[in-house]
């Protein structure tokens, strides 16, 4: 039931009913000037080409900050120092229920907004709605198809931890044959921790289990490791790190990591379907889609699929009502939508809007959402802290080699069993 229920709630998201957009006029009587915090530096600029526009329409000015790809510092740190100089900015980015703890104390109710009636993923406390949900997201193992092709290899066999480790020896063995430097593009550097301490830590979290499922989320939240699972987990990553590029793995930035896949230059990227820009602007033409995700060494035919970012309002603005209008016009307004969907090649939140993205790892989401074949993503049940500080600094040291998998093993369970 509850993976049926995610399928509801997604699908309604993006193909729900139309709704009339709203009106381009201000609403707040005088023109305002208010600062956005994000975190998806890959559509900075769509967002800021947005934010003129959006000047134009309403005399209203946005200064958007981005944080994060391969910043040397987190999005929480930033807000932390900007709070600490009286600085926070009017809208910015919360991930999940560890944040919202963080920043109660200055996120606004936004349960009376206009869009609040239009989405079935916004993040709400206590059954009143305080996050505005960027989009629909999904992150996996996305591959090249022509290269797959080549190799013989069917994308829909890597349900497995077998079938990839099989499949990655093969197309290893192919490196000249194919012009690739390594299998597969995953980063695990000291500014990617969010690749593999956000994301990939999510992959023993919640794969194979049914959406919503937190019974590993809360065994861990009690310092009880399930020494199997993180050992299957282990063999995982040691398999990733195992094929891919020593120099994109242990030293590479966002764009290198994106930018091996997007030119031919691995065969599979541990990435999000927010990399279809990525791919648009480098020209990347060949067929790619999301391959199961077969962490596990028993059969997992998914992906992970959520709203996993959420704008909130600083309830000491002094521009609450610009702040508002500018999320309900991302909606309601003809350029709102077209910045979401077309601009930024996000997959829409909310039943209103009937443009479809084209991108093809989006395309993927969309269909495997469709499908039902859908995982949680569990990770913000986790402080920024803790995967930031703690975890991180534990697969960069697997990665370049300082560690090995029993130690890796002995480090996350000691990092663990620590939260209790």
């Amino acid at each position: 039931m509850k993976k049926l229920l995610i399928v509801v709630v997604i699908m309604v998201a993006l193909m729900g009913s139309v709704f009339a957009a709203g009106s381009k006029e201000s609403s707040t009587g005088k023109s305002a000037t208010i600062t956005l915090m994000q975190n998806k530096p890959e559509i900075d600029g769509a967002l800021k080409d947005y934010a003129k526009a959006w000047n134009g329409l309403t005399g209203n000015t946005v200064i958007v900050k981005s944080v994060g790809g391969s910043s040397s510092i987190t999005l929480g740190q930033q807000l932390k120092a900007d709070f600490a100089a009286g600085d926070m900015p009017d809208i910015f980015i919360i991930a999940g229920i560890e944040d919202y703890k963080e920043w109660e104390g200055i996120i606004l109710d936004l349960s009376n907004e206009k869009w609040t009636g239009d989405t079935s993923v916004a993040f709400k406390k206590d059954g009143k709605v305080y996050g505005f949900p960027v989009a629909v997201e999904g992150w996996g193992m996305a591959y090249n198809a022509d290269m797959l092709k080549k190799a013989g290899i069917d994308p829909k066999s890597l349900d497995n931890y077998s079938a990839y480790k099989s499949a990655f020896e093969k197309l290893d063995s192919m490196k000249v044959e194919l012009g690739i430097d390594s299998v597969v593009s995953m980063a695990a550097g000291p500014e990617m921790g969010w690749v593999t301490a956000h994301h990939n830590f999510n992959s023993l979290l919640s794969n194979g289990l049914p959406y919503g499922d937190l019974s590993v989320v809360n065994q861990l939240l009690k310092g009880e490791v399930d020494a199997k699972r993180l050992s299957e987990y282990a063999d995982w990553v040691e398999l990733l790190f195992m094929f891919a590029d020593k120099a994109v793995l242990t030293t590479g930035n966002y764009d290198s990591q994106v930018g091996a896949f997007a030119t031919g230059k691995s065969v599979f990227l541990h990435q999000g379907n927010w990399v279809d820009p990525n791919m648009k602007s480098a020209g990347a033409t060949f067929e790619m889609a999301f391959a199961p995700h077969g962490s596990m060494h028993t059969a997992t035919d998914g992906i992970f699929v959520a709203a996993p970012s959420f704008y909130v309002i600083n309830s000491k603005s002094e521009n609450i009502e610009a702040a508002k209008q500018f999320l309900n016009d991302m909606v309601y307004t003809t350029e709102g939508q077209d910045f979401m969907v077309n601009k930024a090649g996000m997959i829409p939140a909310y039943g209103n809007v009937k443009l479809n993205p084209s991108g093809q790892l989006s395309k993927s989401v969309q269909m495997w959402a469709g499908e039902g074949k859908v995982y949680s993503w569990n990770q913000y049940n986790f402080t920024g802290d803790f995967r930031d500080l703690t975890l991180a600094p534990i697969y960069n040291q697997f990665a370049n080699g300082s560690i090995d998998k029993a130690k890796f093993i002995e480090l996350m369970t000691n990092a663990l069993q620590g939260l209790k």
